[in-house]
């Protein structure tokens, strides 16, 4: 039978490999993945992460413990269809076939979609020149999409557009951010910011240069919090004039209105 190297245990591989030159390569994979069971992107002790296993995933492979950079920290739940991330590594591995070799090893709620060389400057989240994500809110009870999407009905998809249109261009963002997450400089801008209707779902897509922590789903909960119907409403609800007023000036001013993590979604990281 013929076995791929990268089945063998990590360290066997390394012996095999023992005496041959290998040059350093810069790695880049892009990754989908399904949140729900993991608590976010970066690597915690005692808890599941993409990242932890990716990096386990990898070391299986290899048998080397590498440094992998993504290109957005996913919050727990949140879900990617093309999170970007690479790592440098001196292995015989050609780089496309990392893609196969990873996917061997991980969850099928996590898949890598592709691998290639990347050059040794390529980082994956300082080389990213934006980033969009998208929010699903569907209007129905799902047992089946209810860690996919948020269920809210009745909303006015009108307000919801007009406070999109809003969001478009360079502010500071601060008031949607997680307070202790917060920068010197909490300047965001945004090229692309609209809802639109999809059958049985109201799709928001964001595009912008950097994102905060929790910026999306904050905007996400201010929006659908302004749009709420007027029975369901109460004097602390948001108003369009109130969203664009914190948009025009966001000192001392905070968004509480967080949208769950289940309906957002990391589609794509250009470069």
């Amino acid at each position: 039978m013929d076995v791929h190297a990268w089945q063998l245990p990590g360290h066997l591989f390394a012996i095999l490999c023992d005496g041959v030159t290998v040059a350093g390569k810069n790695i880049k994979i892009t990754i989908e993945y399904e949140g729900t069971a993991y608590a976010g992107w970066q690597i915690q002790t005692d808890q599941r992460t993409i990242q932890g296993e990716l990096v386990e995933a990898i070391f299986r492979v290899t048998g080397k413990r590498v440094t992998l950079v993504g290109a957005g920290r996913t919050d727990a739940g949140v879900h990617a269809l093309g999170q970007v991330a690479n790592f440098e590594i001196d292995h015989r591995l050609e780089p496309t076939r990392y893609r196969e070799a990873i996917n061997f090893y991980l969850p099928k709620d996590i898949h890598v979609k592709e691998s290639v060389e990347a050059p040794l400057d390529f980082h994956a989240r300082h080389s990213a020149r934006f980033r969009r994500y998208r929010y699903l809110i569907g209007s129905e009870h799902s047992a089946v999409y209810r860690y996919l999407r948020w269920y809210r009905d009745g909303l006015d998809l009108s307000l919801l557009k007009d406070a999109a249109e809003m969001i478009v261009g360079e502010y500071d963002f601060s008031p949607f951010c997680v307070v202790s997450s917060r920068k010197e400089n909490n300047v965001c801008r945004i090229d692309h910011s609209r809802w639109r209707k999809v059958g049985p779902l109201l799709v928001y897509e964001i595009r912008g240069n950097r994102f905060l922590h929790n910026m999306v789903r904050s905007l996400v909960g201010g929006m659908v919090n302004l749009a709420t119907p007027g029975k369901d409403r109460n004097p602390e609800n948001l108003t369009l004039s109130r969203f664009r007023d914190t948009l025009d000036d966001p000192r001392e001013k905070r968004v509480v209105f967080t949208a769950p993590a289940c309906g957002l979604y990391l589609v794509s990281v250009g470069y």
